[in-house]
């Protein structure tokens, strides 16, 4: 995965130069890459449409990051298209492996496709009154089902998350400097985001959560924040936790954008107390 994804980054670009000499969004306002191929942050997506197109314009991007803890290594490739400032498609692979457990009889490497949409409804990110709100879903197929099913009881290997994000940026709100707020409310019946498949013995057993991030843009160029996400806890061999991060965000320009955060996801599965790093590379047209 990591190198088609490579190839993906450099021929966008490369191709970004020539689709568009200048940005319609103020920098960093495209967003991040979020795990699941969103646009937003590391682990929550806002209401944000991915890339630097506007009305009447369309923009794309690509990323691949990291999240290391004690005992799992998650890689994620991501690829989305905006368009019209209004419409986002995008796709996710995922790999999860268990350090712990990689050499050993059992198979540790979980991996999961996520295809995404979101819709702006109405609102903007800055020059309206309200907040920018937007509709999305993720449809996740997990690639591992005898994992999730078998040993962890599971009811299912692929779901869907719907949410509903309200993003608003303002500009010279903190001591002149801009800063973001999103609230995110998903509906899901996701395991660990689906890694641990869908639903429990009972049944799909849905659940509404709530995840929410803010950033302060210290400069154009630099951002911090951070970012929480409830999970369902349903499978009762094992328990989940809410996950947290603060994190760092570089802009050089419009095109690339660097994350570097703190993670805690808590426990998961067997494993509490997962705390680590991660990494994300973006480029945006």
């Amino acid at each position: 995965m990591v190198k088609p994804m490579l190839c993906f980054l450099s021929l966008l670009c490369l191709g970004s130069a020539a689709l568009a000499e200048s940005t319609s969004k103020i920098l960093g306002t495209s967003a991040l890459s979020q795990l699941e191929g969103a646009s937003g942050g590391g682990i929550v997506p806002w209401a944000t449409i991915g890339g630097y197109g506007s009305e009447g314009e369309w923009g794309a991007a690509a990323s691949i990051s990291g999240v290391q803890v004690d005992d799992f290594i998650l890689d994620t490739g991501t690829v989305l298209v905006g368009v019209n400032n209004r419409l986002e498609l995008s796709y996710a692979q995922q790999t999860l492996q268990v350090e712990e457990l990689a050499s050993g009889p059992f198979d540790a490497v979980i991996q999961q496709q996520v295809y995404g949409l979101k819709v702006r409804a109405f609102g903007h990110l800055i020059y309206e009154r309200w907040p920018q709100v937007s509709v999305g879903l993720q449809q996740k197929y997990n690639q591992n089902p005898n994992i999730a099913k078998d040993v962890l009881g599971a009811d299912s290997d692929q779901g869907t998350d719907v949410y509903v994000s309200a993003s608003k940026l303002w500009l010279h709100a903190l001591g002149g400097r801009n800063v973001l707020v999103n609230a995110t409310a998903r509906y899901t019946n996701a395991n660990q985001i689906g890694l641990l498949g869908f639903g429990n013995a009972d049944g799909s057993d849905y659940q509404l959560v709530a995840e929410g991030s803010a950033a302060l843009f210290l400069n154009p160029h630099w951002a911090v924040g951070g970012e929480y996400r409830q999970k369902p806890d349903r499978l009762s061999s094992v328990d989940e936790s809410a996950w947290w991060d603060a994190f760092v965000a570089w802009f050089p320009n419009p095109r690339i954008a660097v994350v570097a955060a703190y993670v805690d996801l808590g426990t998961v599965a067997l494993w509490d107390e997962q705390r680590g790093g991660y990494v994300s590379i973006q480029i945006t047209n």
